[in-house]
């Protein structure tokens, strides 16, 4: 590893005329809060949002390989990936496979010092129920907030954490798609936290329950310190997709304003401090995967998939945002598009009154900002793949290709751009986005981390554009929403939650927090709430939920609640009209139906986005508990479907066509699966039994660790239990803790559900 000898840091209380210009820039379209560093890169899409870098005195070639009078400052092997670093505090963070190709793989976050590349910390976490492949892993990047230091981190199968990022120390963390129905889907495509103010927000695809129950592309915003839920905000249900648009955050019409593409097709604006959308428009039939770029309140934007109403693939469209609201597919707001530009992956970049958009087979089409006018086209990558966003630093452009090219290109205007430099990496891929940052340019390619910094320059800065502001909240001084904090709650029988309220104004500005003398508190469903806010869950209850009303004037906003016992749980369904509305992702994709003779629960074939799926029934901290249930399977066309319990992070699947049983905790990778041949027929009753327990054994070298033990078997109901369990699994890379709950795969046939059971271990 070769030591970086000069990246440039300004050093605190030094040079103090030069760093509180740079404190005080608005970059892009972030504001820079005064304690941050202004060359720190937070954000995958640089502290600005839009891949522009003040930075000067950069890197003009690479040569990868390294070695004597090379710019490679420092390369890591090992850790190779596809999700773009962020740095700051003279660290950088990135997301990574962990322990690959082992029955112990899972996911990193790992935090390198900028100046050697040496780890500092890493921070390991399991990859479960989910089914993206392992090669995807870490697709999403992490964000860093100055304020705190905190980096916040969004797993691939949905697990969310803020982590202190001092020491690698997890903070507060949420399961998404056991806590709230975040889908992880075989594409692998997860979304990018952002932080705003003292909200971090995440998106996803999300099946929940209750009113969330059908499948939505829908935000989560968190206190970044605390980790409450501050509101909860969708778009359309049932998508087509899951996308990886990162959100913008700018400041249009005096509004701070997110604009995201969605999983429907459609580009949409919110105000990030309440979740109120302000307005869409739609461009695609299908997920738009292109994070969006502002430039004086114009948004540019881009997708490869059916165009709506015209049978040509792929566009590029430019939004005005200015006095936009609600549907704007077909007014004046759009700008400009032009349609069959593949621009599906990589976000365009403006420089200058130029739109730079690298198609998805690696063409660089240059269009008049303005305009839309095609001014230069298919300018040749020598690639046939693009992912990554291109990053404008130092009058240079930094790309990098799918299949390892890299190229540093000058934008001309005469030749639309001069290539300075270009290369490529033998069996290497390059999905994550170049960073800027102190003088150096990271490189991520799946093959290794690297560092580049030119020791014959010296690094500098040049003033950034100024950019709007938001108009003061003396402008805007009348209450116009008001929020109940937290939105969403997840409580045991007896428990009690404290809620407060909080009122902005129409531009969605923080007027102030609401003293409980400002406002009524009322509930409805289980439980009781006092004139203070504190909610008191009744001592004993099934699986029930209550609604938390908080009214101020003719103002009201409403959080949700469930209740959940602790074990043991049983449902027969004969007293119900419904699947228990606290399961996630259950109300939606199942019915209830009377099945020979009683009441059960059928998951149809026929459930738009729903046949192959996981339910939760609880609290995700649960552990070392056994579920149990009957089950049946239909025959259509000679296919059977897949019948599954979840317990602890873990899944026992009845394989229909397979005709196996089988035991895992991640469908793709199968780390630690193990299965047996089990024939079963359709339309016959089985009893399936699924035990999950932490146990602490001695490793080689006597020392204890945990493990997880995993236990299955399955008999025709009405016969006795066999005393043998049927498949058996141990993993070395134990989930610890989480809910029960279901997974079926009806694509093909309905699958049945009666006497759920769910109890500790005996």
């Amino acid at each position: 590893m070769k030591l970086l000898p000069d990246l440039w840091f300004p050093r605190r209380g030094a040079g103090v005329g030069v760093l509180t210009l740079l404190c005080c820039w608005t970059v892009g379209s972030l504001a820079v809060v005064s304690a941050a560093d202004p060359l720190d890169w937070t954000y995958w899409r640089g502290p600005n949002g839009d891949g522009i870098s003040q930075e000067t005195g950069l890197v003009d070639d690479w040569d990868p390989k390294g070695g004597e009078g090379s710019n490679v400052a420092w390369k890591r092997d090992d850790l190779g990936g596809r999700s773009t670093p962020i740095v700051m505090n003279g660290r950088l963070y990135t997301l990574v496979r962990a322990e690959p190709e082992t029955r112990r793989e899972g996911e990193k976050v790992v935090c390198v010092d900028v100046k050697t590349g040496e780890t500092l910390w890493e921070n390991r976490f399991n990859v479960w129920l989910s089914d993206v492949p392992d090669t995807r892993v870490g697709w999403s990047s992490v964000v860093g907030d100055p304020e705190t230091g905190n980096v916040y981190a969004l797993g691939v199968c949905g697990y969310f954490q803020c982590i202190n990022g001092e020491t690698g120390e997890t903070i507060w963390d949420y399961p998404l798609h056991e806590q709230f129905g975040l889908l992880s889907t075989y594409g692998g495509r997860t979304n990018f936290p952002i932080i705003v103010d003292d909200q971090v927000l995440i998106s996803g695809v999300i099946i929940g329950w209750g009113e969330m129950a059908r499948p939505t592309d829908r935000y989560i915003s968190f206190d970044k310190r605390t980790g409450e839920v501050v509101w909860f905000a969708g778009t359309r249900p049932l998508p087509e997709d899951t996308t990886y648009s990162g959100a913008a955050l700018s400041v249009i019409d005096g509004v701070k304003t997110l604009v995201f593409g969605s999983g429907d097709g459609a580009v949409w604006a919110f105000q990030p401090r309440t979740g109120k959308p302000m307005w869409n428009c739609d461009i695609s039939m299908r997920g738009l995967n292109v994070s969006p770029t502002i430039v004086d309140g114009v948004i540019y934007t881009g997708h490869s998939e059916e165009n709506i109403g015209i049978t040509a693939m792929g566009t590029v469209i430019a939004i005005n945002g200015h006095e936009a609201k609600g549907n704007i597919t077909d007014s004046d707001k759009v700008m400009w598009r032009q349609d069959e530009l593949m621009v599906g992956r990589s976000s365009p970049i403006a420089i200058g009154d130029r739109l730079y958009c690298f198609d998805d087979r690696a063409k660089l089409f240059i269009l008049d900002r303005k305009t839309g006018e095609v001014l230069f086209e298919r300018i040749s990558l020598k690639d046939r793949m693009m992912r990554a966003s291109p990053v404008y630093a130092d009058g240079k452009l930094y790309v990098l290709t799918a299949n390892g090219r890299w190229h540093i290109l000058k934008p001309d205007q005469e030749e639309g751009v001069v290539t300075l430099s270009d290369g490529s990496i033998r069996q290497a891929e390059f999905h994550a986005s170049p960073v800027v940052s102190h003088g150096a340019v990271y490189v991520q390619s799946t093959e290794g981390l690297y560092c580049l910094v030119d020791p014959e320059k010296t690094p500098g800065t040049t003033p950034a554009p100024e950019q709007p502001q938001e108009s003061p909240v003396t402008e805007d001084p009348q209450p116009a929403q008001l929020q109940i904090i937290p939105a969403e709650v997840l409580l045991k029988p007896g428990e009690t939650q404290k809620f407060r309220a909080r009122v902005f104004n129409s531009r969605g500005q923080l007027l102030k927090e609401l003293n409980d003398s400002d406002v009524e508190f009322s509930v409805q469903g289980p439980g009781q709430i006092a004139a203070d806010g504190t909610y008191q869950a009744p001592a004993e209850s099934n699986h029930v939920a209550s609604y938390v009303t908080v009214k101020s004037g003719e103002l009201t906003s409403k959080a949700r609640l469930r209740i959940v016992p602790t074990l043991p749980w049983k449902f027969t369904f004969d007293e119900l009209d419904d699947v228990p509305i606290t399961w996630v992702g259950a109300r939606y994709r199942h019915v209830l139906r009377n099945v020979d003779g009683s009441k059960a629960m059928v998951k149809i074939t026929t459930i738009p986005k729903g046949t192959r799926s996981r339910a939760w029934m609880g609290h995700p901290d649960l552990h070392d508990y056994t579920i149990q249930a009957d089950v049946k399977g239909a025959r259509t066309n000679d296919q059977l479907p897949d019948i599954g319990l979840i317990a602890q992070g873990y899944t026992l699947d009845l394989m229909g066509n397979a005709q196996k049983l089988q035991i895992r905790t991640w469908d793709p990778q199968l780390r630690m699966a193990r299965d047996v041949d089990f024939a079963w027929e359709e339309d016959k009753w089985y009893t399936i039994k699924f035990q999950a327990s932490v146990e602490e054994r001695s490793d080689a070298e006597g020392k204890p660790r945990k493990i997880a033990v995993l236990k299955g078997k399955v008999w025709p109901r009405g016969e006795a239990e066999p005393e043998a369990w049927s498949v058996e699994a141990i993993d070395e890379s134990p989930q610890t803790v989480g809910s029960p709950g279901l997974f079926g795969n009806a694509k093909v046939a309905e699958l049945y559900l009666d006497n759920i059971e769910v109890y500790p271990n005996q």
